[in-house]
């Protein structure tokens, strides 16, 4: 439970003190996992050598493409939920008039103590970090730690305030109770009663999101960068509206026919598709696109943003296919990017793209221990432990390079990224990997009074080689974790990609008899699930092929070294396993984050395999209070620990090839249930979990303007830093782009369910 807010009364009306006397009182009853904590980690992402190290061409191409990738994030505050945008443009208001250090001030005159104004400042670094105010990292939501009306007074008090009374307090009136509200469903993420979503429209169940699954499917449609609205019955039937992300906002174009805008009768229900999604946003993107082209480097990079610049222009997803594939043919470029609509997460039926952008540096050295791993690709693939027939005809070699970031616009960032995500792509042009060098760096750094449930003689190693270890799983996850593996498809035309007659399942000896049939895609068929299984399939292809010696080798890691890393590789999954447990919401039994419990499964997995490969105990801390303690026989790993990866891995392919969405979610489900029965209460762990939980840290990028000649603006790695790098990040036309987000906002308002006040 959070610590009591202690507060001191002068001349305080007994009006506001029994006001402030009830927040208290709600503060004392509220779990700590809704706020950020003051001594939350904050650090700043360094790329100073990676940029001054570039020409000023290529610093001009990476300013254009970070200038794209800031507009389009904005659009992620209209992804996460229906207050986001108008507390961003509060905050946004609020300390462009006033730097943190000046606001200080007024938060004393309105009578906050300096941990709560530090708590303010935290929040706000955290809903900039997040866009939004819900966590990238979990979806869950976080709300200021301190009263609500205290935060007012602040409000009130500020300069934007003074200038603009009545607009600031508009403002406030249409955000600030769901800024607070920690209402059931408005706790976490998700669709209907289960969580907040604004991929869909408030009206909308997981019955209206398979319907337009299967609308979309039979107009060979993408969802990647599309909502949906139900809207009122039209002559008796269910009327729903698929909107495009996309600057043209009405009518069909020449030639981008393909969007297929217009009205469709569907299984007496009505569609609608429509344009203009984030409008105003994804013409700035497209505009500096534009910009960037005349700054690239090749050909490749020029046709790869006139299609991302049609595609955000059009709403075309076949436009954006196009520039992803010139984006994989452009090998080794100095200025690394990409930009869309990417990662389906955070939607609840699994199947839209949140939008994200990054723009990065590469890092030569690290680089050319992954260019390695590329090369040894076509020798491990045989490795993995499923047939021939169930892996790629052939393995593309993509590009796989180390990067340092210098634009991650979105709601996170994350240790590596295997891009596109579109399967028809993957499977038979390629991809390309990506680790975040510069995020690898700072992000996994750790103090050893913060290590959590590991035993004494572990944590010492554990600081030593996490990083080293984490790196080899990465590598390997991302290149051959999502790199690996076959869909068998039946094209529309009824051609097979493999011999139907030949081909069995080594699960059962027996024929093949499902596939994925024309426009269906892994996302499609296996929908909510679908993100979570993969990440799950990626990360024991790691730990599987990290037992490899040479690929050890090629990381720099031999003899003892190398014995190392493996051992604190896979200590780091089971723990991770257990602190996946935080992710899981006991009360609508829904996991909120893909990686975290895809972990909790594999740990689910260990600990099935038993003669003691791993142990989790429940104990009691040295402070009196629940822990755990999670250990790992490393004599087991080998044995029982390959024996049992190899055997759940080749059980996720088999299914993931065949299309078989039944025995999926039987298989996954069935690891992801958290109970309190069994071997293990994990439901009381979970609560152990949360009672020793640490935060995950945020990090501050610098900034780029040209002034003559193109100029990186740095930040110190603290609240107040990443707070200064959002105002200043748009600063040339910050009026212009908060109305736009207002406006936009008040659009979706009806569609949430409930209405947005003039602002």
């Amino acid at each position: 439970m959070h610590f009591v807010c202690i507060y001191r009364f002068s001349t305080v009306s007994v009006v506001l003190k029994r006001q402030l006397q009830a927040s208290r009182l709600l503060f004392t009853m509220v779990d700590s996992q809704y706020f950020l904590p003051n001594d939350i980690g904050i650090s700043a992402l360094d790329c100073t050598e990676a940029f001054r190290l570039l020409s000023p061409r290529e610093k001009l191409y990476a300013h254009y493409l970070s200038r794209s990738a800031w507009y389009g994030g904005l659009a992620v505050l209209l992804q996460t939920s229906p207050e986001s945008a108008s507390i961003f443009v509060l905050l946004q208001r609020l300390f462009r008039k006033q730097p943190a250090a000046q606001l200080e001030s007024m938060a004393t005159a309105a009578g906050l103590s300096p941990e709560e104004y530090q708590a303010f400042l935290v929040y706000a670094a955290g809903l900039y970090a997040n866009m939004g105010n819900y966590k990238s990292f979990g979806d869950t939501k976080f709300i200021p730690n301190l009263p609500k009306e205290k935060l007012k007074a602040l409000v009130w008090q500020s300069q934007a305030f003074q200038d603009s009374p009545s607009e600031m307090e508009a403002l406030w009136d249409s955000c600030s109770t769901l800024l607070f509200s920690l209402e059931d469903q408005q706790k976490q993420l998700g669709l209907g009663d289960k969580g907040v979503t604004t991929y869909f429209s408030g009206n909308c169940c997981l019955e209206d999101a398979e319907l337009a699954q299967k609308f979309l499917d039979s107009k060979n449609l993408s969802a990647y960068n599309t909502r949906l609205f139900k809207n009122k019955s039209e002559e008796g039937k269910a009327s729903y509206e698929v909107r495009l992300a996309s600057a043209v906002q009405k009518g069909e174009m020449d030639g981008e026919g393909e969007s297929r805008c217009g009205r469709y009768d569907f299984e007496d229900c009505v569609f609608m598709v429509s344009r203009g999604d984030y409008a105003y946003l994804m013409k700035k993107v497209s505009e500096n696109l534009e910009k960037a082209k005349n700054h690239a480097a090749n050909e490749n990079q020029k046709r790869m943003l006139e299609e991302y610049a049609q595609s955000f222009t059009f709403g075309s997803i076949e436009a954006h296919k196009e520039g992803s594939r010139f984006w994989i043919k452009d090998k080794g470029p100095i200025v690394e990017s990409y930009i869309g609509f990417i990662e389906s997460y955070r939607d609840p039926f699994g199947s839209r793209g949140e939008f994200e952008g990054f723009v990065a540096v590469v890092n030569k050295a690290m680089s050319e221990r992954f260019a390695k791993l590329v090369s040894s690709a076509e020798v491990l693939l045989p490795e993995l432990p499923w047939p021939k027939d169930f892996e790629k005809d052939r393995f593309l070699l993509p590009d796989f390079t180390s990067l340092d970031v210098l634009t991650f616009a979105g709601s996170g960032i994350p240790a590596g990224i295997n891009i596109p995500n579109y399967d028809d792509i993957r499977q038979s042009e390629g991809f390309k990997n990506v680790s975040l060098g510069n995020v690898l760096a700072v992000a996994y750094a750790t103090q050893k009074d913060k290590l959590t449930f590991l035993d004494e003689e572990d944590k010492d190693m554990y600081i030593k080689w996490k990083g080293p270890s984490f790196e080899v799983q990465v590598g390997l996850h991302e290149l051959l974790g999502h790199g690996s593996g076959k869909l068998f498809v039946q094209d529309e035309k009824g051609n097979f990609n493999f011999e139907q007659d030949n081909v069995r399942n080594p699960e059962t000896g027996e024929q093949i008899t499902t596939w994925y049939k024309g426009n269906e895609t892994w996302d499609s068929k296996f929908s909510t699930i679908s993100c979570s299984y993969e990440e799950c399939r990626a990360e024991c292809v790691g730990l599987y092929l990290c037992l490899n010696k040479h690929v050890l080798s090629i990381f720099g890691h031999e003899d003892e070294d190398a014995k190392e890393v493996v051992y604190i590789n896979w200590l780091n999954m089971v723990r991770a396993g257990l602190l996946g447990l935080e992710f899981f919401t006991p009360e609508s039994k829904s996991w909120r984050q893909a990686h975290m419990q895809a972990r909790f499964v594999i740990l689910r997995v260990l600990l099935e395999a038993g003669e003691g490969l791993v142990n989790l105990k429940e104990s009691t801390g040295k402070d009196g209070r629940p822990d755990a303690l999670i250990t790992l026989d490393r004599s087991k790993v080998h044995t029982v620990g390959k024996a049992a990866i190899e055997r759940f891995l080749c059980k996720l392919q088999v299914i993931k090839s065949t299309a078989d969405v039944e025995g999926g979610r039987a298989l996954y489900e069935g690891y992801s249930a958290v109970s309190d029965t069994g071997s293990h209460n994990f439901l009381r762990l979970r609560e152990t979990v949360l009672l020793r939980k640490e935060a995950r840290k945020m990090f501050v990028q610098a900034n780029t303007r040209v002034k003559g000649h193109v100029e990186l603006v740095e930040y110190e790695g603290s609240a107040a830093g990443l707070i200064r790098s959002f105002t200043e990040r748009f600063a040339d036309d910050a009026e212009e782009v908060e109305a736009h987000l207002l406006e936009l906002n008040k659009r979706d308002a009806p569609c949430c369910g409930r209405s947005l006040k003039s602002v």
